[in-house]
């Protein structure tokens, strides 16, 4: 099966809708019929239910559009990936969510600088959530992690650190000036939304930098990891949760990899954890 058979195919399926699939691949649509018909031939199955109201997907053809889209998805990671690792420049592309690196991430790259396998670190910012997809599709070599709220499944990965959560509140919050908290004290708060599906009736928010703001203005508290103490602002005061979560941050990347340079930036990240938690723990 060719890359573009498969690629027609998913189009398909995807918009259920000869006309539309067409139009989205930029071919007129009698071609892509008949492309779906020699595909069906070839595989000895019928991939679609055709009527002349609806396009429907048999239960072979709902197989071949999963399977397929994680077939396109490894080809478009690996040409993208074989393009970096070909150029006259060589670089590594880390992404992260914003504040995603526990403080970490200044001095891992002035470290990996040193190495000799260094080469040009390139840093991405994304949104809650995205980092899982842009590793997934070749477009970063590395991602900043944190569980249990993000997902490494079908990632090689290497914990950096694990850390306590703390609530971040007004200084005139009620309970701003305790020395701990327990999750029951936080009942009948107003918490942020992460996603649009969360269940809290609080803001939606995109990052700490838009949490932080809102906490500031009075609409919410947020629980976050402890290292948001490292720059939080000053009309803020972030409070230890006794029974909150337990976060670890991790540094991920494709199993498939065998970049010596990407290898060398993990060991460097994971020698700058280990100090940074040495030197938490002698504290």
């Amino acid at each position: 099966m060719e890359s573009r058979e498969l690629a027609y195919f998913v189009a398909v399926a995807e918009e259920l809708n000869f006309g539309r699939a067409a139009a989205r691949l930029g071919i007129a649509q009698p071609p892509l019929s008949r492309a779906i018909q020699q595909l069906e031939r070839r595989l000895g199955v019928t991939l679609l239910e055709r009527t002349s109201r609806q396009v429907s997907l048999t239960t072979a053809g709902e197989v071949l559009l999963h399977e397929g889209r994680k077939a396109l998805t490894t080809l478009e990671s690996a040409e993208r990936r074989a393009k970096r690792a070909g150029r006259v420049d060589p670089r590594l592309v880390l992404v992260m969510k914003p504040g995603g690196d526990a403080g970490l991430l200044e001095q891992v790259l002035d470290r990996y600088a040193e190495h000799p396998e260094a080469v040009e670190v390139e840093v991405m910012i994304c949104g809650i959530g995205e980092q899982e997809g842009f590793l997934r599709d070749g477009t970063a070599d590395l991602a900043m992690l944190r569980l249990p709220h993000d997902d490494p499944s079908g990632f090689a990965t290497e914990e950096l650190l694990t850390e306590r959560e703390v609530v971040v509140l007004q200084r005139n919050h009620r309970l701003a000036g305790r020395k701990s908290v327990r999750m029951s004290d936080l009942a009948g708060e107003i918490l942020p939304r992460w996603t649009d599906e969360c269940p809290s009736s609080g803001p939606v928010v995109r990052d700490t930098g838009q949490v932080t703001q809102l906490i500031a203005l009075g609409r919410t508290i947020a629980v976050l990891p402890q290292s948001v103490t490292l720059h939080l602002r000053r009309d803020l005061v972030a409070v230890p949760v006794i029974d909150g979560h337990l976060t670890t941050l991790l540094i991920a990347w494709s199993e498939e990899s065998r970049s010596r340079p990407l290898a060398a930036f993990v060991r460097t990240a994971a020698e700058v954890a280990a100090a940074h938690t040495g030197v938490e723990a002698a504290g």
